[in-house]
């Protein structure tokens, strides 16, 4: 009997330090919120340079070609049917490529925003169910300022590419034809700026996605160490929620 005791005993404390072992262990491998807030930061950073690459090669891509504001179909459509095929062909390409080379100038500007963001809810933003929690924290914070410093390159480029005298020869003759209900506005520098702002950010909200959903997208051992954590908390949260009260 005394033997089955010392047994149990024995058991029992090593059942309790395995559960010790196992709390460390999870404490250790639970990442930090500077971790979290490094390793979303890698997440923004590879989806930038993807929005990069988008933007080097426009060809086939509907966020960067350029598109006129408001409804863009009919008004292509309609200047293509007075005849203006050629023009419009030309302010297409012209404008695709200012933004490209906007881009690209900006590049510096983007990574700056990223560096100096400061993700202070960093763990909110990690464990949601939002698939694009940091991209649309990074885009309602630093829109602002990207578009301040985005506009005057953006307007340069224009003009170096001659997009802005074209776009007013089409202004001109869109808003003379009847029974337009919204004017072609004379310059585009803000609508310009905006597009390839939004054009950049959803590609950076689909790489958090895939980011957040696929591991082989995880480049970084900061990304594969704050959202595998991430994955196993919303399981986790998930499970809690299921279980009868």
């Amino acid at each position: 009997m005394k033997r089955v005791f010392v047994v149990l005993t024995l058991c029992s404390t090593i059942l309790l330090s395995s559960c010790d072992a196992i709390k460390k262990i999870a404490s250790v491998l639970a990442p930090s919120e500077f971790e979290m807030a490094t390793g979303l930061k890698d997440a923004l950073s590879q989806g930038l340079f993807k929005s990069f690459d988008a933007y080097a090669d426009p060809n086939g891509n509907p966020f960067v070609r350029f598109a006129f504001p408001g409804d863009a179909a009919k008004i292509e459509k309609t200047l293509r049917d007075v005849g203006m095929d050629k023009l419009v062909d030309q302010v297409t390409g012209k404008f695709t490529k200012a933004t490209v080379s906007a881009v690209s100038a900006a590049k510096p500007i983007f990574l700056n925003s990223l560096k100096e963001m400061s993700i202070r809810d960093a763990v909110g933003i990690l464990i949601t169910d939002n698939t694009h929690a940091a991209t649309d924290y990074f885009k309602s914070t630093m829109t602002p300022e990207l578009m301040t410093a985005f506009r005057p390159i953006v307007d340069s480029t224009i003009k170096t590419e001659g997009a802005n005298k074209d776009w007013s020869s089409i202004a001109s003759v869109y808003n003379k034809i009847p029974f337009i209900n919204k004017p072609l506005e004379n310059s585009l520098t803000d609508f310009i700026a905006a597009r390839a702002i939004d054009g950049m950010f959803n590609v950076v909200s689909n790489e958090e996605e895939q980011i957040r959903t696929k591991y082989e997208f995880r480049k970084t051992d900061m990304m594969k160490k704050v959202f595998g954590y991430a994955e196993q908390e919303l399981a986790r949260r998930k499970q809690q929620q299921q279980q009868p009260k």
